[in-house]
């Protein structure tokens, strides 16, 4: 059976910089332009920027600012650490930057694996508003999480999230043991920019120990707990 192929009208906000995803910004090309090395195939872009955002800032759920100016690709680029969000929207920044049609996802997920120093910091195992890119790579959108960085990944036993084009990178429902990991519980949607208040309105009312209080960066991954979201 033939099928015929439709191509797909671009959203020119896909490709659009923005307040938060400035994807024009020169710090935010001088990622992209060495991430993605000689490559000059979409798909292989991708596949870099995707690995080059999800190991080039380890994972903190602690350090969780509530000041907008953080939430810029161009100052994430300049990070050292991060979590969901940020990371996603340095990784849409990155991929726009290149020619490539991206936007922000996000759900609600219950991590199984919470740790009990994150779940009485949380007051819950559901983080809600979990940040992920998408990408529209030869006519079809990849859902892309690069939260975990590899390195505490193996450290915990989590399965990594891999990306070669082919297919999605979202949670692992179990870890390498077999133990109950991540469930996606509720999409939230897809969204050209970061919906920056919307998401913080619904953090300080869904969160009984306050989400973002502090704007300082710990180092609890390093020293050894484990920040799974």
């Amino acid at each position: 059976m033939f099928r015929t192929l439709i191509a797909m009208e671009i959203n020119p906000a896909w490709l659009a910089s923005s307040w938060f995803i400035d994807s024009d910004n020169d710090v935010v090309e001088e990622y992209a332009t060495a991430a993605v090395g000689d490559a000059t195939d979409q798909g292989e872009m991708a596949v870099r920027l995707f690995h080059a955002v999800r190991d080039g800032l380890r994972y903190d759920p602690y350090g969780m600012s509530r000041d907008p100016d953080h939430y810029r690709a161009s100052a994430i680029a300049a990070m050292d650490t991060g979590w969901c969000v940020p990371k996603s929207v340095l990784l849409t920044a990155v991929a726009r930057n290149r020619g490539i049609p991206a936007r922000l996802g996000f759900a609600d997920v219950r991590n199984h694996l919470t740790s009990e120093k994150l779940l009485a910091h949380m007051g819950t195992d559901m983080f809600i508003w979990h940040g992920y890119s998408e990408l529209l790579v030869d006519g079809r959108w990849f859902k892309l999480s690069a939260a975990f960085n590899i390195d505490l990944c193996e450290r915990f036993g989590v399965k990594v999230l891999e990306f070669d084009g082919t297919d999605d990178a979202l949670m692992h429902p179990f870890d390498v043991a077999g133990n109950r990991h991540m469930e996606y519980v509720k999409q939230r949607g897809s969204f050209d920019d970061l919906p920056f208040d919307e998401m913080f309105a619904d953090f300080d009312e869904f969160y009984p120990n306050g989400m973002g209080a502090s704007d300082e960066v710990s180092s609890a991954a390093e020293a050894g707990d484990s920040a799974f979201e």
